[in-house]
């Protein structure tokens, strides 16, 4: 078999397997469009096990960096001074940039996959109702975006290696 025909093979049949596992005995535990910005991630970054430990490292540290500035976000009054959009906007500027400035550590350097960490904290939290609370981001339950998106995340990087290795094993 080709190596695109492998690869597709592979990747549709593992992707059968996510989705039915993300949507069933394993729902809730992790969400399918994270694990698949991660599995994308993984081959961007080369398909490799330096892509395995920067997706998940990276992509969990902005999973983090994004979970510190909502945490932020809540303690923002709709009172406050020059507005909450504002604040709001100062708050995600901070953290950003130390995410960005973080690269400087040579574990953290990968700033793709932190981007795509913090990013699916905030598509999580703005798109689901009633997430961006302070009990829900304090919690200790697949609720928190620290914990289900970094889960995802991990979930996600591995299907992106046991893609690329059952793809190498079909082109045999």
């Amino acid at each position: 078999m080709n190596n695109l025909t492998a690869l597709s093979v592979s990747i549709a049949v593992l992707a059968g397997l996510a989705t039915f596992l993300a949507v069933g005995p394993l729902s809730g535990l992790f969400f399918i469009w994270a694990a698949t910005i991660a599995w994308a991630a993984f081959f961007f970054l080369g398909a490799s096990q330096e892509a395995l430990k920067n997706t998940i490292v990276c992509g969990i540290f902005g999973v983090f960096m994004a979970w510190l500035a909502a945490i932020q976000l809540t303690n923002i009054p709709s009172t406050a001074i020059l507005g909450f959009p504002f604040w709001a906007a100062v708050t995600v500027v901070c953290s950003v940039l130390v995410m960005c400035l973080a690269a400087n550590i040579p574990a953290l350097a990968t700033i793709p996959a932190s981007v795509l960490g913090y990013s699916s904290v905030f598509a999580y939290l703005l798109q689901t109702p009633d997430k961006l609370t302070k009990d829900v981001l304090l919690s200790v339950s697949f609720d928190n975006p620290l914990i289900v998106i970094s889960v995802s995340i991990a979930v996600g990087t591995y299907f992106g290696l046991w893609s690329a290795q059952l793809s190498a094993k079909l082109t045999k």
